[in-house]
């Protein structure tokens, strides 16, 4: 049995500049906000895209509907909500295209993105037709309709990309914050999947996302780093030197240890590194200031 997946919860919106602060804002204050006129009222957009709102709050990983009658932010949410509520901080940004990239369930195309879709340069049509391709592949009996392959495809060209794709009304032509994150560059021909400049990118995402898939014996060869789903390599779009350098940044603040003797290439992690303490220590750590481990090791 293939799991489920989704295709254009999004209601056509990418997150837009401002979206994620005032979802933030508004579930805090009252956890009944979407049962309410979806939620458009408080936060002063139309219904569909109050309806985005919740929608990407809730697979990136900011807010929780375990209980059906309320909306809750995570701990992730109440994070962010104290510490960087207009998400001027790029680790904000990083951990939650992190969280929306490895979640299957919720944002399919895009964890198929980042994921399985292996070409680094390509056009418009060749994503949407492999997309879909991917999607029958995951889908299973569950039908998945062309239409909401190609607007999730179109939905992703659009959020991080720097310039807006063609073909799109002046309503959806707003910036997207992810476009900041430099993952995607517009070509001639079309688009190319491109590594990010690594000063914008904290050694913390990394360690971010290796504290999700370490063992018990809490080692991860750097190959699996590189070409796993749900690895660095995969969702920051890194190659193999820029990951080094960013693991020698981790290293150097003492937060991870590399063995690169005899070929082996393998990284640890201290056995109490877990997502979530890693969060801990980024937002409240370090006597309330935010230190990167570049700043630690004073790049």
């Amino acid at each position: 049995m293939k799991d489920s997946v989704r295709f254009r919860g999004h209601e056509s919106f990418i997150i837009r500049e401002g979206w994620l602060n005032k979802g933030l804002r508004e579930v805090k204050r009252n956890p009944r906000v979407f049962f309410e006129n979806y939620g458009a009222d408080a936060l002063g957009v139309g219904p569909n895209m109050a309806k985005s709102i919740r929608y990407w709050l809730k697979c990136s990983g900011l807010s929780d509907e375990s209980v059906r009658t309320v909306v809750r932010l995570t701990d992730l949410g109440e994070m962010i909500l104290q510490k960087d509520p207009y998400f001027e901080e790029m680790f904000s940004l990083w951990t939650v295209h992190c969280n929306i990239a490895r979640n299957r369930g919720q944002a399919t195309a895009w964890q198929m993105f980042f994921n399985e879709f292996d070409y680094t340069e390509f056009t418009g049509e060749e994503l949407e037709r492999k997309m879909m391709e991917l999607a029958g592949n995951a889908s299973g009996e569950q039908k998945v309709s062309p239409r909401s392959v190609k607007d999730d495809c179109d939905a992703i060209l659009r959020m991080y990309s720097r310039k807006t794709a063609k073909g799109t009304s002046p309503e959806e032509k707003n910036v997207s914050p992810f476009g900041a994150l430099e993952l995607l560059k517009q070509t001639e021909d079309g688009y190319e999947k491109v590594q990010p400049r690594l000063n914008k990118l904290p050694a913390e995402t990394v360690l971010y996302l290796m504290a999700g898939r370490a063992g018990k014996e809490r080692g991860i060869h750097m190959e699996d780093l590189l070409v796993r789903p749900g690895g660095p390599g995969k969702i920051l779009n890194l190659k193999r030197t820029g990951l080094m350098e960013l693991l020698e940044q981790l290293e150097w603040a003492g937060k991870i240890i590399l063995n690169r003797t005899a070929g082996l290439d393998m990284v640890y992690l201290p056995g109490n590194t877990t997502s979530d303490q890693v969060l801990q220590e980024y937002y409240y750590g370090n006597s309330g200031g935010r230190k990167s481990a570049a700043w630690v090791c004073g790049r």
